[in-house]
Parts: structure tokens; C-alpha cells; sequence
């Protein structure tokens, strides 16, 4: 498994939050992916930590469909490919109607249809080709005018994988279908076959692919705690982020947190936690979370119950774990992402040496 972390330029101290990126590269980090959310564009900051790492694959985390044209999209991508040296992932999302169309105002309607459309117009741009395009929710050039299909002027240098950020079942069928990676959340691997594997199989299928040819890339909160009251402790001060997901991400009728959480077996507690938060009880929807919804969905534990946790993840197929470290300092962050670096490596390598008995026991029948 690989291991990553996502960073935001807003809300913190951005000298502190290249600091944490820098030294996570030190540690052997392989990926950084820069979020968008409310806040910050992902772009700017991702083209600032070109300069200052050197090996870190580095990605939108994601890219938010419906604020930027495909080609707009594309060419940003270009760009920070090429000044990364192929290093850079293109992550893109359909995020939700509140950030969509309270922020920018634009409909969130059919986000299946623009994500589709949106991926097959940037590798056209990436391959070099001329952008005519007619879709359902694009047509280039623009009919009725002058225009003549144009095609970028500069050239994509290196490969440019597409992650697709996706919960609902059509959406995890597309990402199996046109992208080179999926990036999941809400996880439980002991109900992810249904809720998650089932249909980006289906989606890969398609495509004439198997999970081999997808990076599932599942991120949670790392915290390590030294023992069971302390574990209590971390648990409960989880239960309110956990709360505003299930209950405030999104809009009154549209939660792809919420009904990811009930297609892996929550759905009454999801649907009572909605409840209390939209009525403003905000205390009673996080006291409605159970400790098992915490820890089946995070990496939170003592360091055996994390390592435990991701034997378990791996076994279910994750190849990238995307760690988002606990601590109040950025020492603090560091040394718990270093830890959860080190048990990845560990159990990867319980993993080779168990392949490696393996054919030594093969060839010792032979």
C-alpha cells in the first residue's frame, strides 16, 4: 500500500502546512492531495509544493466539477504536470448542490453526465487533439458563431492519471469505467463489497478492466492512543465531525455522506443524526454517533488496533491509504503520520514475506 495525506491552503498557517508537507516527503509519504472544499483553490497551492518537494506525487483532491470549463480544467492540469515533471494526479469531484450552487451559482444538476463529459474532453485536450466535442452538457466550439475547434497549445509531457472522487452507485460505475483511480471515503471495508466494490466493478467491467487497473486510494483520521481511556476520549471528540457528515454536508435533500453510511448498515442512525443537526440540535445528532461507526470508519486505536485495522483495509483491496494525521502541533502530526507510515510498511511487508514463504514452499513440493 502507498500512503498520502490531504492539505488545504486555507484555514491554518500556510508556512506550517508546506512544513508538514516537506517533512511528510522525509518520512516517505508518496502522495499529497490538496483539497478544495469552500476554501482555497487547489491549483496555486499545488503548483507552490512543485517547487518545494522533489519526488512527492502531488494531486487535486479534488478539482470541483461545475466551477471551471473542461478545457479550464485541463489546462491547469497540463500545466502542473509538466512543472511537477509528471508528477501530478488529477483529482476531480461533483462535490454538492451547497458548495455548487450556493457559492458559485451554478446548477448542480446532471453531475454524472458533466463528469463524464468533463473527463473525456480533458484526455482529448492531454492527447494533443482538437477539442470538438458535442455532449449533453458540453459543445465545443460553441455553435452559432465563428468558432473553429481549437486545440491547446501546449503538450502534456507525461501520463496524467484521473482520480474520480465518488459515493453514489452511478457515479462509483463511471469511476470504474473511465478513471485510473478512485478516491473513497465514508469506508468500511467489511460492508465496502456492496455499498462500494460491487459497482466499480460493474463500472470496470465495462472498460474491459479489473481492480488492478483501479488505485483505490481510502482516506481516514489516524490517531493513536495510548490506552482505553484515552481511547474513549479520542472516540467521543470524533463523534461531532462525524455528526456534521452525516448531517450537515450537502443540503436538506442531497447527503452523498449520509447515504453512503446507510448503504453499510447505518441508515437509521444516519437518518436520525440528519435530523437533530438540521433542526440545530447539534450536540444531540453527535450524541446519536456510536463508537463503532467512529472506529469502523477511521483509523483511530491503540498502534495494534491500527495495524490491525490495516491488515483489514488491505485485505479488502485499498492501495493507497490516505492518512490524515491527528495532533495539535505540527510535531505532533508528524510523528503520528510517521507512525502510521512505518505500520503501512510493516504490514506490507507481512505481506511479501508471506508471498515469499509461498513460492518457497511451491518450489520445495516441486
Amino acid at each position: 500500500m502507498r500512503t498520502s495525506t490531504t492539505i488545504e491552503a486555507s484555514g491554518g498557517n500556510w508556512r506550517e502546512t508546506v512544513d508538514f508537507v516537506t517533512e511528510a516527503e522525509k518520512l516517505g509519504m508518496d502522495i499529497c492531495w490538496v483539497a478544495e472544499a469552500w476554501g482555497s483553490e487547489a491549483p496555486s497551492a499545488l503548483g507552490y509544493l512543485a517547487a518545494r518537494t522533489e519526488r512527492l506525487l502531488l494531486g487535486s483532491g479534488i478539482i470541483q466539477l461545475a466551477t471551471r470549463t473542461p478545457a479550464a480544467i485541463a489546462r491547469a492540469a497540463i500545466t502542473l504536470s509538466n512543472l511537477s515533471e509528471g508528477r501530478f494526479l488529477l483529482g476531480l469531484g461533483p462535490s454538492g448542490p451547497q458548495v455548487i450552487e450556493g457559492l458559485h451559482g451554478v446548477p448542480f444538476a446532471r453531475p454524472l453526465s458533466r463528469m463524464r463529459e468533463t473527463v473525456e474532453i480533458v484526455r482529448m485536450a492531454v492527447a494533443g487533439e482538437k477539442l470538438a466535442y458535442e455532449g449533453r452538457e458540453f459543445t465545443l466550439p460553441l455553435p452559432g458563431g465563428d468558432a473553429r475547434p481549437m486545440r491547446l497549445s501546449m503538450r502534456a509531457e507525461h501520463e496524467l492519471p484521473v482520480y474520480l472522487a465518488t459515493l453514489s452507485p452511478k457515479m462509483l460505475r463511471l469511476t470504474g469505467e473511465v478513471a485510473d483511480g478512485w478516491l473513497g471515503t465514508s469506508f468500511v471495508p467489511e460492508g465496502a463489497g456492496a455499498a462500494y466494490f460491487d459497482h466499480l466493478d460493474a463500472g470496470l467491467a465495462v472498460s474491459g478492466r479489473t481492480r488492478a487497473d483501479l488505485d483505490i486510494c481510502q482516506g481516514a483520521e489516524v490517531n493513536f492512543a495510548e490506552d482505553e481511556q484515552a481511547l474513549r476520549g479520542i472516540v467521543a471528540g470524533r463523534k461531532k465531525e462525524l455528526a456534521f457528515s452525516l448531517g450537515g454536508m450537502g443540503s436538506a435533500t442531497t447527503n452523498f455522506y449520509n447515504q453512503a453510511y446507510s448503504r453499510q448498515g447505518w441508515a437509521e442512525v444516519a437518518a436520525a443524526v440528519r435530523e437533530r443537526w438540521q433542526s440545530g440540535d447539534r450536540d444531540g445528532a453527535a450524541a446519536l454517533v456510536t463508537d463503532e461507526m467512529v472506529l469502523a470508519t477511521t483509523l483511530i486505536g491503540t498502534e495494534d488496533m491500527v495495524r490491525a485495522r490495516l491488515k483489514v483495509w488491505r485485505d479488502a483491496g485499498v492501495d493507497t491509504v490516505r492518512l490524515y494525521p491527528a495532533g495539535d502541533t505540527l510535531e505532533a502530526r508528524l510523528t503520528t503520520l510517521g507512525r502510521a507510515i512505518e505500520l503501512v510498511r510493516d504490514v506490507d511487508g507481512e505481506v511479501d514475506g508471506e508471498a515469499a514463504m509461498d513460492a518457497a514452499a511451491a518450489v520445495a513440493a516441486d
